[in-house]
């Protein structure tokens, strides 16, 4: 899934309307992995923890429910629901399980990115403005394009640096405990790994850093020893 766009994964077990769907998303920029199944659907996104999952109820292996519940158990990655169940018990189930929309098939194409669109902006939190942008000081990650700039200049991040400051912006003025960031990051098979956020948010530091003339956008990760980390715009660095 290379390239500028969001990460979306689509699980959906009908090869052509998977097909369909895939060219469509990819024609308009988004990075789309596919699969067949829940278990391969689980195992890709464990690995490459997309930015949106679009998933089909009815998969040949194990309920799509089942995937829900699993992705909820580590982290808010925005899934939308793309079903032929259309009654109204399995809308409410698959949204109380923690899915954040939901699409009875047939659906149209300009529907669907309707509804991507509204969920990758919540997505990004309160913080962020209409568009799903969020700006702390020199520093604006777009949600959508799946982009950071520091005063303009484009700045390369891994997927996992990317996640890491998307969470630190999203809460902004507000403590992140390390131990939401490894679950949100990395999974909860990683909370008792703090070092790995501290890796992390040293090599954060240092790219904001060197995108900003000035160096303060390296400074706006804030540690709150013993808890975690916060962001707050112009804030020296403390450790």
């Amino acid at each position: 899934m290379s390239g500028p766009g969001p990460a979306v994964l689509l699980v959906e077990d009908d090869e052509a309307a998977r097909a369909t769907v895939a060219a469509n998303l990819s024609a308009r920029g988004f990075r789309v992995a596919q699969a067949a199944d829940g278990r391969s659907a689980l195992r890709h996104w464990e690995a490459a923890r997309p930015d949106l999952v679009l998933l089909d109820l009815g998969l040949p292996d194990i309920d799509g429910m089942a995937v829900i519940v699993r992705i909820r158990r580590d982290a808010t990655t925005p899934i939308v629901i793309l079903s032929a169940r259309g009654q109204e018990k399995d809308r409410v189930a698959a949204l109380d399980a923690g899915a954040d929309d939901y699409l009875t098939k047939p659906y149209g194409l300009a529907e669907l990115h309707s509804r991507i669109r509204a969920v990758l902006r919540r997505a990004a939190g309160p913080d962020a403005d209409q568009a799903g942008i969020l700006r702390v000081g020199t520093v604006t990650l777009d949600v959508a394009r799946r982009s950071v700039t520091v005063a303009g200049s484009p700045v390369d991040l891994t997927p996992r640096e990317y996640e890491l400051l998307k969470v630190l912006l999203a809460g902004a003025g507000r403590v992140v405990t390390s131990g939401r960031l490894l679950r949100a990051v990395w999974g909860g098979a990683y909370t008792e790994e703090a070092h790995y956020v501290h890796v992390y948010v040293s090599r954060l530091r240092r790219k904001l850093a060197a995108a900003d003339p000035s160096g303060a956008a390296g400074r706006i990760i804030v540690n709150e020893p013993g808890v975690g980390y916060r962001v707050s715009a112009g804030a020296d660095e403390t450790g």
